[in-house]
């Protein structure tokens, strides 16, 4: 038996419509059959010799082509050409023009968001209830701020570093790779936020007008144990974020995430070390002092800073009890540790503060070889000369 199926002739004209393209082309004959009918539908009315219509039409297509077009229409109309009546129709003044005709309904709204896919899938997602089949992108590094949550995050008890941000704005737009490398970076650190807020938006700028924000990015840091915000006015590439964070909140990233060369160490313990490695006579005598200073300063320490003075004196221990072959070894162990893409953030911190301490022991004898390397290097080039 053979089945035979009959479209209605409103479907028939829509799926010719659509054979090269999923954005419907309409006109002045077809509109009314298609337009405020069973579905939503969001109309572009351009010109061909418009250049921002050109500009707008490979992202007009990636719209069409989010949606199914059973449930959304994504259409366009010549409002220069063959749709110059729906464009006197409608009162259309400009190209682009889009607007939007709910279900049922010839009585359009107005698009005025951005020109962006984003902007326009959220659009016709929050006015038709459809979801594009858009996979969502990762949630955001850098930690969404609004009205709700805004004085719960910037309470005074961390270091928060806050954009206030538009949509639409390019520069904003330009920030934001680098910024969002910033909030990972910081991630691992307990007392510091990279935050964003979207300062445009209707429940957010209560916010905006508090802290004065009039252009965006407006950039503002809250010090921890404060509510007051200090001006960001440095600039916006991922080092220069860095370079401010570490020297307010007295951290040590680098904009890969990983901690600097610095961090973990102490000054005095540096010397302690250097003096250890150096003066074999004296490691009993220079072990018992590093012991008694790690002692005396551990109350003053916080938990991290405890933690790597206690490493000095265990690398002592260890150098004492398994020879100095020990170091080199260890050195090269934890570097083959620290290139390991595997690794949790938090215990890469942990493995590059030893790394840094270790390297504290030998860094004297390291600067003489250079030393050594450079005045040998000056005295062969003073005897070339003295050939010639």
């Amino acid at each position: 038996m053979r089945l035979s199926f009959k479209l209605p002739a409103a479907l028939l004209g829509l799926a010719a419509l659509v054979t090269a393209s999923n954005v419907v082309e309409l006109d002045s004959k077809n509109f009314d059959q298609l337009i405020g009918k069973d579905r939503p539908a969001l109309v572009e009315f351009f010109a061909p010799w418009c250049g921002h219509c050109k500009n707008l039409a490979p992202v007009y297509e990636q719209l069409a082509d989010a949606f199914d077009i059973n449930e959304v229409i994504i259409a366009k109309t010549d409002a220069d050409g063959v749709g110059r009546e729906l464009g006197s129709r409608f009162e259309v003044k400009g190209y682009p023009t889009l607007k939007w005709f709910p279900a049922g309904s010839l009585e359009p709204q107005e698009y005025n968001s951005g020109r962006d896919l984003d902007s326009l899938v959220a659009f016709v997602q929050d006015n038709s209830g459809v979801k594009s089949n858009i996979k969502p992108p990762p949630p955001p590094a850098a930690k969404v701020l609004d009205g709700r949550n805004f004085d719960d995050v910037v309470d005074g008890s961390k270091n928060v570093l806050v954009a206030f941000t538009a949509p639409w704005c390019g520069h904003c737009k330009n920030m934001k790779p680098a910024y969002e490398k910033v909030a990972l970076a910081f991630a691992p650190e307990e007392d510091v936020i990279v935050a964003q807020v979207n300062a445009d938006d209707m429940s957010n700028k209560h916010i905006a007008q508090r802290y004065e924000v009039r252009s965006f990015p407006t950039i503002k840091f809250f010090p921890k144990g404060s509510k007051e915000p200090v001006a960001y006015n440095s600039g916006r590439s991922e080092q220069q974020f860095v370079d401010f964070l570490n020297e307010n909140c007295g951290t040590n990233r680098t904009p890969s995430g990983l901690l600097n060369d610095i961090a973990g160490k102490i000054h005095d313990l540096d010397v302690l070390a250097q003096k250890y490695w150096s003066e074999l006579p004296s490691r009993e005598e220079v072990y018992n002092n590093a012991k008694a200073y790690v002692t005396q300063q551990s109350a003053g320490l916080d938990t991290r800073a405890r933690t790597a003075a206690a490493y000095y004196v265990k690398a002592m221990e260890r150098i004492k009890a398994k020879g100095d072959a020990w170091l080199t070894k260890e050195q090269a162990r934890l570097a083959n540790l620290l290139a390991s893409p595997s690794m949790a953030p938090t215990k890469l911190d942990e493995i590059k503060v030893k790394a840094n301490i270790l390297g504290a022991f030998v860094a004297q004898k390291a600067e003489e070889l250079k030393n050594d390397l450079f005045n040998d290097g000056q005295q062969v080039i003073g005897k070339a000369k003295e050939e010639l």
